[in-house]
């Protein structure tokens, strides 16, 4: 069994698809799939199923991927680990972050690639939970994200900065102008909310289930400025962290502060293995955020 064949093996099961697992390694599907055919002989299992319009894992693909994705991770933080020993910064840093994380993460990562330009930046952008897994998983060396509760197991959260979350809604609603509003004024209202997820949709769904109150989302989103977009529209009112009612296209909606949330600020945290193994070119960028 070798790198490259855990390698192509990856691709696809994230991908779900040859041909863009093939694009995204560089290789031709027919080395690829010639690869993969060859791990599954290997092991004496097929790894996936093929349609025409799909390829899912089996049991034992589900079975290799975790075990896979840890493997290559620790044979990169190997060849770090000789860099660094050499003085040098190479290899690859994995980062994820959510949308509006309240952190600078383009300044960051601009900074970064500057001073260590044989350093691979890949960045992904999805929501808290999947990252915090992927974090997990090895995947990603670190992510910026906003998850209420605890990790997942082998990952620990380091906090940057809290937010109080506030009220979104059209300058006519009723709500509109109220000095605060309570949760429990909001139970029949239709919502605009992000996916689960969403680090601030957790956030929001535990705070209704602690107040007692029902709520209805009726607009499920997945960039925050289709909610934003959504709320102008009338489509619904919204529970955002609030720099988020700061953004410019959020200029016409009204802001009211919520009451009795003191216990479900919006955090956001650095994502990290709780291992401490953190590659180089990771404690390289966790330097610049001065914890």
């Amino acid at each position: 069994m070798e790198l490259r064949q855990l390698e192509y093996f990856v691709a696809v099961a994230e991908e779900r698809h040859f041909t863009r697992a093939a694009q995204r390694m560089v290789v031709s599907q027919s080395g690829l799939s010639a690869s993969v055919r060859a791990l599954e002989r290997e092991l004496g299992a097929a790894l996936f199923t093929r349609t025409t319009r799909s390829v899912e894992l089996t049991g034992a693909g589900r079975a290799l991927l975790a075990e896979a994705t840890r493997t290559l991770a620790a044979a990169r933080a190997a060849g770090d680990a000789v860099a660094a020993v050499q003085g040098l910064l190479r290899g690859s840093l994995a980062v994820g972050t959510e949308q509006c994380v309240n952190v600078d993460v383009g300044a960051l990562l601009a900074r970064f690639r500057a001073e260590h330009g044989n350093v691979e930046i890949r960045l992904r952008q999805a929501g808290s939970a999947v990252m915090a897994q992927d974090v997990a998983d090895g995947r990603l060396d670190l992510a910026f994200i906003t998850l209420p509760g605890p990790p997942p197991d082998g990952v620990r959260l380091l906090p940057l900065t809290s937010e109080p979350m506030v009220l979104l809604c059209g300058p006519e609603h009723r709500l509109a102008g109220a000095p605060f509003v309570e949760w429990r004024q909001l139970a029949d209202e239709t919502f605009v909310d992000w996916h689960q997820d969403w680090g601030a949709r957790r956030l929001t769904d535990r705070a209704f289930a602690a107040s007692g109150t029902p709520r209805r989302v009726g607009v499920e989103v997945y960039d925050v400025h289709t909610l934003i977009d959504m709320v102008r529209h009338g489509l619904g009112i919204a529970v955002v962290p609030q720099p988020i009612s700061r953004k410019e296209q959020a200029a016409p909606l009204a802001v009211v502060p919520l009451k009795g949330q003191e216990d479900q600020a919006w955090e956001v945290s650095v994502a990290l293995p709780s291992d401490g193994r953190h590659s180089p070119a990771a404690r390289e960028l966790l330097s610049y955020l001065e914890l």
